[in-house]
């Protein structure tokens, strides 16, 4: 007896690698994790070949390639638990029946836009054109039959992800005219989870699998009701998934927009990757000089766990295996030091205003602005 069926929306090879992963090593390890069936709703053609493969049901490789408290790690991991593929334009009717009858779960990583809605939406079953649009449809479907409620994980990396699609759900049923008793349906009986999800995926296997780092990380945000798909190391369900996501934002993020300051100010070469350039001796010194001094130490009340995670955060720089091109990560260089260094210096000062951060200012200037 499984904890119910999993739809999953999105064929990414970031899914494959993330949750499907988790997903799959719980069940091996004799959780009752229901069965994923990977639902794709582009229509391209790499998303329809997705689909073809998953429709054999058969396990496919993951291969974990990167760094572990400083070790080289590269082994193969075999995924199983996807068992089916479908179109949700080929196949509307057997996700419609599915959807309604046997589902307890959705995930969804539709990308960055993936919550948009075009200017005059139609949340139906034959006229949907956005994922928001189908999801309302199928969730009328499941109301309209006298099912119960969903809990909803969208990974979308979508600041509060469950509570924005809840909103836009909610709105399409509005404007659909669908009903007060579906709208009060999806408020009272549906569990729409904030989530934040982190794994650099880094290359395809085909048809399906990919390469990923050994980090990762699903962080859901708890909630009244909330029984998650699966219990999993990588798994954390947190009080405060703002924590969470400040840890990444102000030590990952800002870590990679250090590093491509230095490259930028020193004219390094052009192809230069983060595992080259956090080699170098003195930019790695003062990258960890600006951190353990001055970024670390503004999250107090949880100087542990975030030294834990910059050392994390350090290997995940030097993984030998990955071709991350300083040149992308500079790409929007202004915006990016608003956001993250701009950012941290006015979380920081909130709780202490005032606080001067000497070496981060020698880096960025305009920051000794900030409040």
């Amino acid at each position: 007896m499984t904890n119910g069926t999993i739809i999953q929306f999105g064929t990414s090879r970031f899914l494959q690698a993330h949750a499907d992963l988790m997903l799959s090593e719980a069940r091996e390890a004799g959780q009752p994790v229901g069965a994923v069936h990977v639902v794709e709703t582009t229509g391209s053609p790499a998303s329809r070949a997705r689909i073809e493969a998953f429709k054999a049901g058969q396990p496919y490789p993951v291969r974990i390639r990167g760094l572990v408290d400083g070790r080289p790690v590269d082994v193969e991991r075999r995924v199983s638990g996807v068992v089916d593929g479908l179109s949700a334009r080929a196949d509307i009717a057997r996700l419609r029946d599915l959807f309604v009858g046997e589902a307890t779960f959705v995930l969804s990583n539709t990308g960055d836009r993936g919550f948009d809605c075009p200017e005059n939406p139609v949340p139906s079953l034959e006229a949907w054109t956005s994922f928001p649009e189908l999801l309302t449809a199928l969730l009328h479907a499941r109301f309209s039959a006298g099912a119960g409620g969903l809990t909803i994980l969208p990974c979308e990396l979508v600041e509060k992800n469950g509570a924005r699609l809840q909103a836009v759900v909610d709105q399409l049923a509005r404007q659909g005219g669908l009903g007060e008793d579906f709208i009060a349906w999806l408020a009272r009986d549906c569990i729409w989870v904030n989530s934040l999800v982190d794994r650099i995926v880094s290359a395809p296997i085909e048809p399906i699998g990919a390469i990923a780092e050994p980090y990762a990380l699903w962080a859901i945000e708890q909630r009244s009701g909330l029984i998650p798909p699966a219990i999993h190391p990588d798994i954390q369900i947190v009080d405060d998934l703002g924590f969470i996501e400040r840890r990444k934002l102000f030590l990952l993020n800002l870590g990679h927009t250090l590093l491509a300051e230095q490259w930028r100010s020193l004219g390094r070469p052009a192809g230069e990757t983060v595992g080259e350039i956090i080699a170098d001796p003195a930019i790695r010194a003062a990258l960890e000089s600006i951190m353990v001094e001055e970024v670390i130490p503004a999250f107090a009340d949880h100087g542990e766990d975030v030294s834990g995670y910059w050392r994390t955060c350090l290997d995940r720089f030097g993984n030998p295996f990955l071709d991350h091109r300083i040149a992308d990560i500079a790409q929007n260089h202004a915006a990016k030091i608003d956001r993250r260094a701009g950012g941290f210096v006015r979380w920081a000062r909130q709780a202490q205003p005032g606080r001067a951060f000497p070496k981060l200012e020698a880096v960025f200037p305009e920051l000794a602005c900030a409040s």
